[in-house]
């Protein structure tokens, strides 16, 4: 695994980055910061220049294209697999010498991390929380299964003896494409803020669907407020599709929903109710 990351320097700044494709490596946003370019060592020595492709700071990820000779890729994983206890080892390169690998077991799944970007706010879902230790400098690698596949972008240290990493899953590969095609990533804005809750179970029965979203607040003023949406509803679908956690609903809020109907449906007082949000497009300003 240690071939595939890198040192990277930017600027004042510095960290890791993971070779996920041929010429492109992912990173933190926050490792990258305003910076456009940089230089990238690799754990035999061999030095390239990148320059930044795309950063999304609400999912703390971006994308640097290689300019001159990089590793193969390492082979990607789905967090969405993992279960608390299995194996994984985080992989960074601080230095840019031997590399940096210590062992440690996935202690918890479905955390939140909440992130921010000028007056936009947001909470990336489904976070890995391992007991694996977090060199300084890590921020931007690797976080691998024990067959060497990438399951997570180490983003944090939130403790002693805790790290977090950014899932590689289906919401957040989607996020890297459109910073490879756009620098950016466009989201759409419902404003609501849930919390994963069982379903009755004469509903879960009749559904299938064993748990939805209770809604913990309602932003004032959003499309989820103009919809009708209150702090209580239990979400059950959104666009049609099922959701039992946030990832189910953001990963429908990109560009493509801004100012599109989307269709909701809630259990309010025993009763499904069903009403229609039209989202707008998330302002980072």
């Amino acid at each position: 695994m240690t071939p595939h990351v890198a040192s990277v320097r930017l600027g004042a700044g510095s960290g890791s980055a993971v070779v996920f494709e041929n010429g492109r490596m992912l990173t933190n946003a926050h490792v990258v910061g305003s910076s456009r370019n940089g230089t990238a060592t690799f754990a035999d020595g061999t030095e390239s220049t990148f320059e930044v492709a795309g950063v999304d700071p609400l999912s703390d990820l971006a994308v640097l294209t290689v300019q001159g000779t990089a590793p193969a890729p390492a082979t990607l994983g789905n967090a969405d697999d993992l279960v608390v206890g299995q194996l994984v080892v985080a992989v960074g390169n601080p230095l840019g010498l031997n590399g940096s690998v210590t062992a440690g077991v996935v202690s918890g799944l479905g955390r939140s991390l909440p992130v921010r970007q000028g007056k936009a706010a947001r909470v990336i879902e489904d976070v890995i929380q391992t007991d694996a230790a977090l060199n300084p400098g890590n921020s931007g690698g690797a976080l691998a299964d024990s067959t060497g596949k990438v399951v997570g972008i180490n983003t944090a240290v939130a403790g002693y003896g805790l790290g977090l990493a950014v899932p590689i899953n289906v919401t957040t590969m989607r996020i890297v494409q459109t910073l490879i095609s756009d620098g950016r990533v466009r989201r759409a804005f419902l404003g609501l803020v849930s919390t994963p809750a069982p379903l009755p179970d004469d509903v879960a029965a009749r559904t299938g669907q064993k748990a939805g979203l209770r809604i913990v607040e309602v932003v004032s003023g959003s499309p989820a407020q103009r919809a009708g949406l209150h702090a209580g509803d239990l979400v059950l679908t959104v666009g049609r599709k099922q959701v039992n956690d946030a990832q189910g609903i953001q990963k429908q809020l990109f560009a493509e929903a801004i100012g599109e109907e989307l269709p909701v449906t809630v259990l309010r007082g025993g009763a499904m109710v069903d009403v229609f949000a039209t989202p707008t497009e998330l302002s980072v300003r």
